[in-house]
């Protein structure tokens, strides 16, 4: 497993952390004794960065609950990230923002992880068009020693800007892969000049760079089922089914998929970490041999010409601008 810097923590985390989505359920059942299994498979090959929120997890709160069961002796050997700020929304009962709100989620979330304290706290609204509770709570939060570091998980450059009004924002995560190159542009640039550290969510496109799939796939769990429920986003699976099947079309004989798209993720000089999700503990062994290497230039350029609706000349010149 390589080691990097994270951001300016002063942290050295693994290139491959752990999302902990997957284990709690909303992407189908997961016995306990698994996910439990899963996080100490993914430990013992190396990672020691996790990925969390409040509302993971089907009751919410679950992913956390087994994260900290999990992490209990281990605690001070592994990074925790954990999000505030979605409780209750796929229910429609979103609580109220304000800064004590948001103290009295992250101090639920400390109980259910079963610490005094996160590594990591991540607003997780990613469309907030004013971040000031966030601020104020997470600096409040942080004198108390309750969090290490605070940042934001969104897809939107102009909100991570916002987010950084003060440059106290240590750590963005944000949708990262193959089949979202986007960051390229915008996001990657600007933590690399802010010394932003990166979290690279959804490397493996909630799983489609896995190679496993065709356009004939119907998924059934929570979270990709909503993909067969209208025709606009079938059409864009099975768009992105065609565009992984060059991808694996591009690889040399033997070459395994999730390696290579894991690596992709963690190549960039910004040194992203990886947070791919598992639900088995030889699948998280599997995504944490990935991060033994990145890859080179002369492979991801390769990898980037197989890809169909390639970015206009001007994104290309920025995008291969690696160094």
């Amino acid at each position: 497993m390589l080691y990097r810097e994270f951001g300016q923590t002063g942290w050295q985390v693994s290139a491959i952390g752990l999302g902990t989505w997957n284990i709690g359920n909303q992407w189908g059942e997961v016995e306990e004794t698994t996910a439990l299994a899963t996080i100490l498979s993914a430990f013992d090959n190396g990672v020691n960065l996790f990925d969390t929120a409040e509302a993971y997890g089907i009751p919410q709160g679950l992913s956390e609950e087994r994260l900290g069961l999990t992490l209990k002796g281990i605690r001070d050997q592994a990074y925790v990230v954990t999000k505030i700020g979605s409780w209750g929304r796929r229910n429609g009962e979103v609580l109220p923002k304000s800064v004590d709100t948001i103290r009295l989620c992250l101090h639920a979330s400390l109980y259910r992880l079963r610490t005094d304290w996160v590594d990591v706290a991540l607003c997780h609204e990613g469309d907030i068009e004013d971040p000031t509770v966030y601020l104020e709570a997470f600096e409040m939060l942080k004198e108390k020693g309750h969090i290490r570091a605070y940042g934001i998980s969104t897809n939107d450059f102009e909100v991570l800007k916002r987010f950084n009004v003060n440059n106290t924002c240590k750590v963005v995560e944000f949708d990262y892969s193959l089949l979202n190159r986007q960051p390229e542009l915008d996001m990657l640039p600007y933590c690399q000049e802010h010394g932003i550290a990166v979290l690279a969510r959804g490397p493996l496109a909630k799983g489609l760079l896995s190679g496993k799939y065709s356009t004939d796939t119907v998924f059934k769990d929570t979270i990709r089922s909503k993909w067969h429920k209208k025709e606009k986003t079938q059409a864009k699976y099975e768009q992105e089914i065609a565009t992984v099947d060059r991808i694996k079309a591009a690889l040399p004989p033997g070459e395994n998929m999730v390696e290579t798209a894991l690596r992709f993720a963690i190549s960039h000089p910004v040194k992203p970490v990886a947070i791919p999700g598992a639900k088995s503990p030889e699948q998280a062994a599997i995504n944490a041999k990935a991060g033994d290497k990145v890859l080179s230039d002369q492979e991801i350029k390769k990898l980037i010409l197989s890809l169909e609706n390639p970015f206009s000349e001007r994104e290309l010149s920025v995008i291969g601008t690696r160094e």
